[in-house]
């Protein structure tokens, strides 16, 4: 097989503005996929647990709310990276500057967008919530610090997607 036709060349060929598109869109689209997904599970063992019990479905909507923050993560960090994008010279768009920075965003992206997809937890651990709130109601704080905790690794997430995206340096226009 030729160098020519590896996928190195190819990845090299593709213009570091479609990596930073593509990583902008993982980090939003994923992180309100992984945010849906923890509301709907949370929200029908929600409605669910409330037949038995009504008294649990007003304070059982902070999981709901915290399955929401997973999608808003998801938008901060797509604004942040859009901010990272920089016009640069036809001369100088596969420069390894240029190649570099469009990698960071698209990097930094994919680690938003994945890791707050994995935050269904914090919807699984909503529904485990609401299901044992309805049973016990002692049980409601308790949960609710696992449920906090879940959450911090969309935190997580964010930290390590800003720090990947400091990376991302266009080169300077001529």
């Amino acid at each position: 097989m030729s160098s020519d036709s590896s996928w190195a060349r190819a990845l090299v060929q593709i213009s570091p503005y479609t990596f930073s598109a593509i990583g902008i869109a993982v980090s939003i689209g994923v992180s309100v996929l992984g945010a849906a997904w923890g509301i709907f599970i949370t929200g029908s063992s929600l409605i669910g647990a409330a037949i038995k019990a009504p008294r649990i479905t007003s304070k059982n909507l902070i999981s709901v709310i915290f399955c929401e923050a997973v999608a808003i993560y998801g938008v901060i960090v797509a604004i942040i990276l859009q901010t990272k994008l920089e016009s640069v010279p036809s001369a100088q768009m596969y420069d390894a500057e240029s190649l570099r920075a469009g990698y960071a965003i698209f990097a930094s992206g994919l680690i938003v967008g994945f890791a707050n997809l994995v935050l269904v937890c914090v919807g699984i651990i909503g529904s485990s919530c609401a299901l044992s709130d309805a049973q016990n109601s002692s049980l409601f704080v308790k949960i609710l610090v696992i449920e906090i905790f879940g959450s911090a690794l969309g935190l997580f997430g964010v930290i390590v997607g800003i720090i990947m995206s400091a990376q991302a340096t266009w080169p300077a226009k001529a």
